[in-house]
């Protein structure tokens, strides 16, 4: 797929033959790139609906976009790491949450860069319905203040509950996807600049998550996954 995860597409079985069409039972498993660890889920087994209006018919279970959810967490995808530098929309800085949260402004009152750590602490939970798929990502979020060094001071780190749902097409022999975030859940659990309310941030992070996360896990979606 990328140099993330690969896809294995052996058949389980003989392809069976019947008159009117062929049946071909295929693995359809999503593993971390070079590492073939047996994902912790079952495989369950479905069939197709009868149909005669096309050629070809293929179908995915909840299985494969499970396997496909493991592997790109294992791989470390959902980390992500947010910069002035990657910022296209504005300059994160202290100042800027120092102007939303008191606290922050007291403890910096010089302005520094910020960086944001998000990481998924868990694997991702998948959902699967008639043309797309819900995707639970619980994670955390650290803020840094970056100094004239380059060293780091963590300011807080909160946990993030987020609500996706992607929709799925076929182009170009690729199953290709689109993401579109829900809903977000912030609570605090760590802070160095005293304690405040999370409401605060909520606008602001969802904000940087809408205009910097999504448009990039969209760009990579778009490369899509190769079909059998």
């Amino acid at each position: 797929i990328d140099d993330l995860a690969e896809i294995d597409y052996s058949l389980n079985s003989l392809p069976a033959v019947f008159q009117p069409y062929i049946d071909l039972d295929l693995k359809g498993i999503v593993y971390p790139a070079g590492n073939y660890t047996v994902p912790p889920y079952v495989a369950a087994p479905f069939t197709i609906p009868d149909q005669s209006d096309s050629m070809l018919y293929l179908a995915f279970s909840e299985y494969f976009f499970q396997t496909s959810s493991f592997a790109y967490y294992s791989a470390g995808a959902f980390n992500i790491t947010i910069t002035e530098e990657t910022c296209s929309y504005f300059n994160i800085s202290t100042e800027i949450f120092g102007s939303i949260i008191p606290e922050v402004a007291k403890y910096s009152v010089t302005p520094y860069p910020v960086m944001l750590k998000l990481m998924a602490t868990e694997i991702p939970l998948i959902s699967l319905q008639q043309d797309s798929f819900t995707l639970e990502i619980q994670g955390s979020l650290e803020v840094f203040a970056v100094l004239p060094d380059s060293t780091t001071q963590s300011l807080f780190t909160m946990n993030i509950a987020a609500n996706t749902s992607i929709a799925l097409n076929i182009f170009d022999q690729k199953l290709m996807g689109s993401l579109c975030l829900n809903r977000l859940q912030f609570s605090l659990t760590h802070s160095n600049v005293g304690f405040f309310e999370i409401s605060l941030l909520e606008n602001i992070l969802s904000y940087i998550l809408q205009t910097e996360v999504i448009p990039s896990a969209n760009a990579k979606l778009s490369k899509g996954f190769p079909l059998p």
